[in-house]
């Protein structure tokens, strides 16, 4: 069963492969997502996000969700020497490098406090797996070329954990360097497979904020394996990258 949402402005997708109607576990996990969306965006008012910002960022009072996104934010902004931030030099909570992973992995533990085993959840094409397709095979995971937007740079295997990409293809180069503030430009792009979206999507951030020296330097804070695209073209991967070969079907 697979099912298709628009949550943060991007499509998300479910893919259950259990043998049972789980359309309620899928409608919780979206239910989960769209609160996420309510409470960080920066576009709606009404936000949480947008509420804390418009008194210069002052954290009393807030959610348990938001100091939790906080935390994680401020631990990562630590680890890679401010290169990672979370927050603007006017004081206002930039969260965008944590808020999807984080929504996305708390999607996905919804579907598995329900019992499903064989899943896939995609957020925009960072993605939480569990179980398999079928027949014991891996999920394929699609890493799409900074050159193309059509074109794959690469399929990676998986079978429990998040797969996530960042880079300029989508937004342009709206990811900054925080000890610089300037846009980041070392790599064209980072993908980042760890035991949680979570944590791969915060690194991928990260590694592409970082530049090159990222890609090693995430295998001690999370990853289980980096693939990157250098500023040159140069491909970079490091820790245990399966990629799926052309023949299987994906």
């Amino acid at each position: 069963m697979r099912f298709l949402e628009t949550v943060m402005g991007i499509p998300m997708s479910i893919d259950l492969r259990d043998p049972r109607d789980a359309t309620a576990a899928a409608e919780r996990a979206f239910a989960m997502l769209r609160e996420a969306d309510e409470r960080f965006s920066a576009y709606r008012p009404d936000s949480e996000l947008s509420r804390v910002n418009a008194r210069g960022g002052d954290l009393a009072g807030v959610s348990d969700d938001f100091r939790e996104v906080v935390a994680l934010g401020s631990t990562l902004a630590g680890a890679s020497g401010g290169a990672f931030r979370i927050r603007r030099p006017d004081g206002r909570w930039d969260l965008d490098g944590v808020v999807k992973g984080w929504a996305a992995d708390r999607a996905a533990r919804v579907l598995a406090e329900d019992g499903l085993r064989d899943y896939c959840l995609n957020a925009g094409g960072d993605v939480a797996v569990a179980g398999s397709p079928g027949d014991g095979r891996p999920w394929h995971v699609a890493v799409r070329s900074p050159d193309s937007a059509t074109g794959m740079l690469a399929v990676l295997e998986a079978t429990d954990g998040g797969v996530a990409t960042s880079g300029a293809y989508e937004r342009g180069t709206h990811i900054v360097d925080g000890r610089t503030d300037e846009p980041a430009t070392g790599l064209r792009s980072a993908t980042v497979v760890a035991d949680d979206l979570t944590t791969a999507d915060l690194l991928a951030t990260a590694v592409f904020a970082l530049g090159p020296h990222g890609v090693r330097w995430a295998l001690g804070q999370g990853a289980r394996a980096v693939l990157a695209v250098a500023a040159d073209g140069t491909l970079l991967g490091v820790g245990d990258l399966t990629f799926a070969r052309a023949e299987d079907d994906r």
